[in-house]
């Protein structure tokens, strides 16, 4: 009886079909062309902000001498076009530059590399806001977690890694942080934008920041109103007090005034007169420390009148 023979049909795939070997080839390697800026699309949810500060002034100067020296990274859209990686600021300064192109490195990169590529290469700048930090570590945790979730991703070296180990302890060994610290970045995110400002702009110090994060967003608007309209922000006590009250479902603006209005540690007490009442002694845009410092001139020159007329 004739034995019975396996037949292996390796049927091609549709990329098989309607591609040539070496277009696949080509498609699996990096390589470095001159691209359109109005071809390239951001990276959904950037967490990277660029701004048009000094330093993008420089950069456009240099651009507009000598063109763009080190290549932005992209990767080619499904749909056609491209996706900037690591370079958005190389292309808004070409842009302003007058430069309708720019060279970049096309790499075939899945979403979760793309991911972590593009996290680790803005981590590299000197000056990272902390909710740059706040978001892009949670893009990249987000990513570690689902590979260390894979059971078909455990050959790779991620995912060796992460045998035995948190994913935010392995990040924080990756950025030179704490697991714990980490944690407080990634808190930052449910921050609403204009609180989460305030931290950027070092008027509310991480752990406040933190603390205040647990409030429900209609609770920190009415917390950012009150810290407008008193011109002040919570210390870490306060904020503790303020997230206690929020959970137990006893915060209200009422209760956020009185809080609010605790005095300090070492708080050193402060007269505070409205700007609407010194506007029109001082020229449109002067600081607010031209002010103090005008003001406190006037007073010597007050006091040394008053005490010539009591001689």
């Amino acid at each position: 009886m004739a034995k019975s023979r396996e037949i292996n049909m390796n049927l091609p795939s549709a990329d098989d079909l309607f591609t040539t070997q070496e277009e696949r080839d080509h498609k699996n390697q990096e390589y470095v062309k001159n691209i359109s800026i109005y071809e390239i699309t951001d990276f959904p949810n950037h967490p990277f902000k660029v701004k048009m500060d000094d330093k993008m002034l420089e950069t456009i100067e240099s651009v507009r001498d000598h063109g763009v020296l080190v290549p932005a990274l992209v990767r080619e859209k499904p749909t056609g076009g491209y996706e900037m990686i690591s370079g958005h600021r190389r292309k808004m300064a070409s842009e302003l530059a007058g430069l309708e192109n720019i060279p970049c490195i096309v790499r075939n990169l899945s979403d979760d590399e793309a991911v972590i590529v593009m996290v680790d290469s803005n981590l590299q700048r000197e000056e990272i806001l902390p909710s740059e930090k706040a978001f892009a570590y949670k893009m990249k945790l987000d990513v570690m977690k689902r590979q260390g979730q894979r059971t078909d991703l455990t050959s790779s070296p991620l995912a060796t890694k992460l045998k035995g180990k948190r994913s935010d302890e392995l990040l924080g060994e990756e950025v030179g942080e704490s697991k714990d610290q980490i944690r407080r970045y990634i808190r930052l995110t449910y921050l609403i934008p204009e609180i989460l400002d305030m931290v950027d702009n070092k008027k509310i110090a991480m752990r406040p920041a933190v603390e205040l994060s647990y409030l429900p967003k209609e609770e920190q608007e009415i917390l950012y109103d009150t810290m407008e309209s008193e011109d002040c922000t919570p210390s870490h006590a306060q904020a503790i007090k303020i997230r206690k009250f929020s959970a137990e479902g006893r915060l209200n603006e009422d209760v956020l005034l009185s809080i609010m209005s605790e005095e300090k540690p070492n708080q050193v007490e402060q007269w505070k007169i409205p700007k609407n009442r010194l506007k029109k002694y001082f020229p449109s845009g002067t600081t607010q420390q031209k002010m103090e410092e005008t003001i406190i001139k006037a007073l010597e020159l007050y006091r040394k009148r008053e005490k010539s007329r009591e001689r």
